[in-house]
């Protein structure tokens, strides 16, 4: 979503950094790109231009043009003024009321209403342990009341059943009485959006609002909706009163400009943002996580927590105890493959480590991309059990059998030994008695002894995220920030330790190194 943003901020800033001293003109030119930058961006010219005279303010102040590093000096101000726009902290919803919550939805046609009810529903009902009713207020939308019905099915959250002819107030103040008798601890109303604003769709939601006392009002609005965000966020500010926002298809190759104007203008906070199609797929928005990523400075705190979400713990657990004994065979670094693929692939783990964002543009020049992955699977994929336990017995007949069977070539194959062997030895490096396994544990146990994590297990002392609780992971990610962690302070133990919880207890490859497969650097 930002990518386009990170690009030329992350430039012009650079070239701030490197220079001894900072004139005021200097700053000045700065800023003017920056301007341009976020112009292009899609953000608002008014959110533009408070943003770069806070910037200017501070920035051309004599404690920052004397300062020892200037040009760092003027990061953390873009950085901080970033997260001022974007609100300092993160908010999430709010259920601190009497059952039922109401929680009403609001938004234009297409905007993702419907569906964004549905997630937010399974969210409260798996991480809450909320009762949630769903309600369909949308009467003019063919099949709209159908498709959340069907959404309902789908996640095993309970929908007011459609009564024909009622209006959209009616079913509100059904759906309220229907929660109160079935001991709903939430109900979340999907209101009527149209194309465009109009005056009988702000009646609407006003008389809705009067009928069902919503707790919450949360605008959905498309991400990809650019410059006319702020209009949008304005007007059902100022006719209904929203509480926060829900932005949708922040997954997309939209400029990143709504987000930050629509925050900045109404002064309400994003609440969730959409990363994808599935109901899984909807995140709590960190205002400095997703500055530090526009500015190209990780998040690795989003990451850890990702990690411990999408990563089997018993799997975790067992391939830790093979690493131990130095075993790693095809059966395993398929798992690997497919752990960094539900960790948003090369590009999404890269994306969010401290100063790896620019990686992505090189990887991709020497033809690793997540495509790579898939194809590496399916070769996998296409051998027999023997030959993944044991790849020495892969000769020529072997290899053009599985070719065949993959859709790739003799070439391919060899490449996925070659990464294989080095990180077979590697493994064995770690788990044996040698120079290299005393190398790993001290280089690994760098980050968990500063965390003061140092007997929560794992191997060499990091934290193994698999055997943790929520509240012990929930401590780690403050620990993590407190420290700067992806504030472009990079990651203490990363030259060799990896990211703790990838693969139990890290990533094989990513340390010691570089990629595996990939020329190291010179």
């Amino acid at each position: 979503m930002f990518e386009n943003l990170q690009d030329r901020l992350g430039s012009i800033l650079n070239g701030l950094t490197g220079r001894g001293a900072l004139s005021e003109a200097d700053v000045s030119a700065a800023l003017r790109e920056v301007r341009r930058a976020l112009l292009e961006a899609d953000v608002a010219l008014e959110v533009v231009r408070e943003f770069t005279d806070k910037v200017r303010e501070k920035a051309v102040g004599a404690a920052v043009l004397k300062s020892i590093k200037p040009g760092q000096m003027v990061v953390k101000i873009v950085h901080d003024e970033l997260i001022a726009m974007l609100g300092s902290e993160g908010v999430t919803i709010d259920l601190h009321a009497p059952a039922p919550v109401v929680i009403m939805m609001v938004g234009l046609q297409g905007s993702g209403k419907t569906t964004t009810t549905g997630k937010i529903a399974k969210r409260l009902t798996e991480r809450e342990k909320k009762k949630v009713l769903m309600a369909s207020l949308d009467t003019r939308r063919p099949a709209a009341q159908e498709q959340l019905r069907q959404i309902g099915e789908q996640t095993k959250i309970d929908t007011l059943p459609v009564i024909a002819g009622q209006s959209p107030t009616d079913i509100a103040a059904r759906a309220v009485q229907a929660a109160k008798l079935g001991g709903h601890d939430v109900v979340i109303l999907d209101t009527a959006g149209r194309t465009h604003i109009d005056e009988p769709l702000m009646v609407e939601m006003a008389d809705i609002k009067k009928k069902a006392g919503p707790h919450e009002i949360l605008l959905v609005a498309d991400s990809l909706t650019g410059q006319d965000a702020v209009n949008l966020a304005r007007n059902f500010d100022e006719r209904v009163g929203i509480t926060g926002l829900v932005l949708t298809r922040m997954d997309g190759d939209g400029r990143g400009g709504a987000a930050l104007s629509m925050r900045a203008v109404t002064g309400k906070p994003i609440k969730l943002i959409g990363v994808g199609e599935k109901m899984t797929e909807l995140e709590e928005f960190h205002p400095r996580r997703i500055a530090d990523r526009i500015l190209g400075m990780g998040d690795i705190v989003s990451l850890v927590e990702k990690a411990a979400e999408s990563i089997d713990a018993e799997k975790a657990r067992a391939m830790a105890e093979k690493m131990a004994k130095g075993k790693f065979d095809l059966n395993d670094m398929a798992e690997q493959l497919k752990q960094m693929k539900s960790l948003g692939g090369m590009g999404g783990i890269m994306g969010m480590m401290p100063g790896m964002a620019g990686m992505k543009d090189k990887l991709a020049a020497t033809g690793m991309n997540d495509k790579t992955f898939d194809r590496q699977l399916a070769i996998i994929s296409s051998m027999t059990k023997a030959e993944r336990a044991n790849p020495d017995i892969l000769k020529h007949s072997r290899k053009k059998r599985i070719a065949a069977g993959s859709g790739t070539d003799a070439a391919e194959i060899n490449k996925l030994l070659k990464m294989h062997r080095g990180m077979a030895d590697m493994m064995k490096a770690m788990g044996g008695k040698g120079k290299g396994a005393g190398m790993m544990k001290q280089m690994m146990g760098g980050l968990a002894s500063k965390m003061g994590l140092g007997g929560m297990g794992g191997m060499g002392g990091m934290p193994d995220l698999s055997s943790m609780d929520p509240k012990q992971l929930e401590q780690l990610a403050k620990q993590a920030d407190a420290m700067g962690l992806g504030k472009g302070g990079g990651l203490p133990g990363l030259g060799g330790g990896g990211l703790p919880g990838l693969g139990g207890p890290k990533l094989p490859g990513l340390g010691g190194g570089g990629l595996p497969g990939l020329p190291k650097k010179k």
